[in-house]
């Protein structure tokens, strides 16, 4: 397949699975139950955190959590007492539990409180072709409060070799626009073309099957491979192509 054939081949399945009907099985309908930047932020942000496993789980820890946090995050983020995060003691999704969530929370309070949130820590660190010192770069101040060690685990560092598949997931979602009625492009001083695909065993499959990534793992490395051949594809968007391996791996078992 030439690249010019793979791009077209790719494009047209982008098309097809970015669609407001994908979000009916999909996590990303729980942001957007919301209307308010902050709170579209933060239910993103918790919900790409236990994203990994059934996506109906997924979904139904994510409702949890929103419960739990009154249906304003934002609010509870902010206005939270002790007693108020007693009550999230109860909260499990695989690994991650009530203890995990609570310091989310005290670690979100602390981005917005001290660094004017999410986006504007992002941005400071972004750089030209990536954002992957700047995931480094809000791990290491999200956990700057005390906290289990066990929690740090469920933010990923890509500079230790991690692909940081979910938070990269996020960034897809606050950044790149919405005219197709699925990402949100909330983020307006980051661009599409510095984003990186959320690398996962689906995607991570056919790209090699597509022979976009020859590294076998699903790493920070391979992550790297395949963005320089998504960017040769599309370099002011190249994220869109994570529609396209995601459904090729999930629905067409391709």
């Amino acid at each position: 397949m030439t690249q010019a054939d793979l791009k077209e081949f790719l494009d047209e399945k982008a098309a097809f699975y970015e669609n407001p009907k994908f979000l009916e099985d999909d996590p990303l309908q729980v942001p957007h139950r919301f209307s308010k930047k902050e709170d579209i932020e933060i239910s993103a942000f918790l919900t790409a955190t236990i994203a990994w496993g059934n996506r109906k789980s997924i979904i139904n820890n994510a409702s949890r959590m929103m419960e739990l946090m009154e249906q304003s995050p934002y609010e509870y983020v902010i206005d939270h007492t002790n007693k108020d995060l007693d009550s999230l003691n109860s909260f499990v999704h695989r690994t991650f539990n009530g203890e995990d969530l609570q310091y989310f929370i005290k670690g979100l309070h602390h981005i917005y409180t001290k660094y004017g949130g999410m986006e504007s820590l992002f941005a400071k660190y972004q750089q030209t072709q990536s954002l992957q010192h700047a995931i480094s770069k809000y791990k290491e101040h999200f956990f700057e409060l005390p906290h289990p060690r066990r929690t740090e685990k469920h933010v990923s560092d890509p500079n230790k070799g991690s692909a940081a598949k979910r938070i990269n997931m996020f960034l897809r979602w606050m950044v790149r626009d919405n005219k197709a009625g699925v990402d949100f492009g909330l983020w307006k001083t980051i661009k599409p073309g510095q984003l990186s695909c959320p690398l996962d065993v689906h995607s991570g499959n056919v790209a090699r099957k597509l022979k976009l990534v020859r590294r076998k793992q699903n790493d920070a490395k391979a992550l790297l491979e395949l963005d320089k051949k998504l960017k040769k594809l599309d370099p002011k968007d190249p994220v869109k192509y994570d529609f396209a391996l995601f459904g090729l791996g999930v629905f067409e078992k391709f």
